[in-house]
């Protein structure tokens, strides 16, 4: 009897969780990499044909399900979830379509991730002009955020785009150039996947040359005419990056900055243009991790990276290992907190200004866990409706520990619109693929465009097929 029972209790135990299982399998939930906004989709699917990405369009618009557009999921505001909606995860539409060495061109679809361009493009001797510092994100995903980089010569990414190819609302599909389609490809890119899926891109590349790193030690207020005067001004320097401290003791005070110079004897590429693999990653890992705990890390941390900059002064790096940015040592997982991005755009004349004001804001904001702020330059860019750089501008690119809790969000939304509040007052902007913290004002301030980016997504995609939660959260 007893043994008759324990059967019976196993089945209706195995059928709940049967149940349990298919209901994930049909109501999946879904969230990007910041764990702070778990969200219940429809479905997923992942394609990687042309007909099968065109026919989820098809059947989307026959069911009237909404669809959102999905790479690595790095965008961390919602710019890939709706909820109820089709995630289009585009993973595995990465192949490579042609390459012209001579005139340095590629089409690639909109899966394939920098690491698989580079890997494909490195024994032709041509490299990348516009790409994250890291290599690990699709080239849509990039696209649609429009990223910038470490080179100071080549800025937006939208610079380096040739044309590409556009499947929309109707299942059309349309060939966008700044000749063909113009109004498309100025709030495609920079469109966070509002316009329809991007399948393929043609990209100019460059030729790959070996740098000589070149570091320096150096005060905030000394920053702006340093890099006016020996980087801007000089035509041998074409990558350039910096770190400003989150230490106590120095907090938003001392610099140093890395600038990779050309270096004059180009015979030595081939001793260097092997692509680098990670390999060092338990050290920086073991730093990053205390500083995220108290004052004392955040010393080490620093005085951690001050070394490895000194160290690497006279180094040769090969162009496209200098966009090949180690990310391992960044993974982190913690049940109950995790780790966001904030970018913001200044003009560089203020950056000393800003800098002051920046502090000022965060002085007495002791839960607010700040752990790095890394420093690039992007040049005055317009072509896309949704243009961060609306001047010469330094971007600081803030990594930032908080909670998952609710009293966590609030707090870190209630700093991030203070700095926002500052960044603004200095005539910047802030990038948009991050958490939904600012207001609807800020980003109409930051953007002044986007009415009219609101308008043309309404004007081609008109029964909102193409649905992601920034759109809903700042559409008027």
């Amino acid at each position: 009897m007893k043994r008759f029972f324990f059967i019976i209790l196993y089945a209706i135990l195995f059928s709940f969780s049967l149940q349990a299982f298919h209901f994930k399998l049909d109501h999946p939930i879904v969230e990007d990499i910041s764990r702070l906004m778990p969200v219940k989709m429809k479905a997923i699917n992942a394609e990687d044909s042309e007909e099968a990405i065109k026919k989820v369009v098809l059947e989307a618009a026959k069911n009237d399900d909404t669809i959102s557009i999905a790479g690595m999921q790095h965008s961390q505001g919602g710019q890939t979830l709706y909820p109820k909606g089709i995630l289009l995860d585009m993973k595995q539409y990465d192949k490579i379509l042609d390459l012209d060495v001579k005139e340095k061109r590629i089409t690639v679809e909109s899966g394939a991730t920098w690491a698989d361009l580079q890997r494909y493009i490195n024994p032709y001797g041509l490299a990348l002009k516009v790409s994250q510092s890291q290599n690990i994100f699709t080239i849509g995903g990039s696209l649609s955020v429009n990223v910038h980089g470490r080179d100071i010569r080549h800025h937006a990414l939208i610079e380096t785009v040739e044309s590409f190819r556009l499947l929309n609302a109707k299942g059309q599909i349309l060939t966008v150039s700044r000749e063909e389609n113009p109004e498309l490809f100025s709030s495609v890119i920079g469109g966070y996947g509002l316009f329809g899926v991007i399948l393929d891109v043609t990209l100019h590349l460059t030729d790959d040359e070996l740098y000589k790193i070149k570091t320096k030690s150096l005060h905030y207020d000394e920053y702006t005419s340093y890099f006016k005067r020996d980087v801007l001004q000089n035509d041998d320097v074409k990558m350039h990056l910096a770190r400003i401290s989150v230490a106590p003791g120095s907090y938003l005070d001392e610099m140093y900055v890395t600038d990779y110079y050309r270096e004059n004897d180009q015979a030595q590429l081939s001793n260097y243009n092997t692509l680098k693999r990670e390999t060092i990653v338990a050290v920086p890992k073991f730093f990053l991790g205390l500083s995220r705990y108290n004052d004392w890390g955040k010393k080490r941390f620093w005085e951690t990276q001050e070394t490895y900059t000194a160290n690497i002064d006279g180094n040769l790096v090969s162009r496209n290992n200098v966009m090949r940015s180690d990310s391992a040592f960044m993974d982190y997982s913690n049940p109950s907190k995790t780790e966001v991005l904030q970018e913001y755009f200044v003009p560089i004349d203020q950056f000393a200004d800003y800098i002051d004001d920046l502090r000022k804001t965060l002085f007495d904001e002791k839960d607010f866990n700040l752990l790095n702020i890394t420093i690039r330059y992007v040049e005055h860019n317009d072509e896309s409706l949704m243009s961060y750089a609306k001047d010469d501008m330094f971007a600081l690119v803030m990594l930032i520990n908080q909670g998952t809790d609710n009293e966590s969000k609030e707090n870190t939304g209630r700093v991030i619109r203070d700095m926002i509040n500052v960044t603004l007052d200095h005539n910047g902007s802030y990038y948009l693929p991050y958490y939904g913290y600012p207001t609807k004002t800020q980003l109409f301030e930051a953007y002044p465009r986007t009415k009219e980016f609101f308008q043309l997504k309404k004007k081609y995609d008109p029964d909102n097929r193409f649905m992601n939660l920034f759109y809903e959260e700042y559409h008027p």
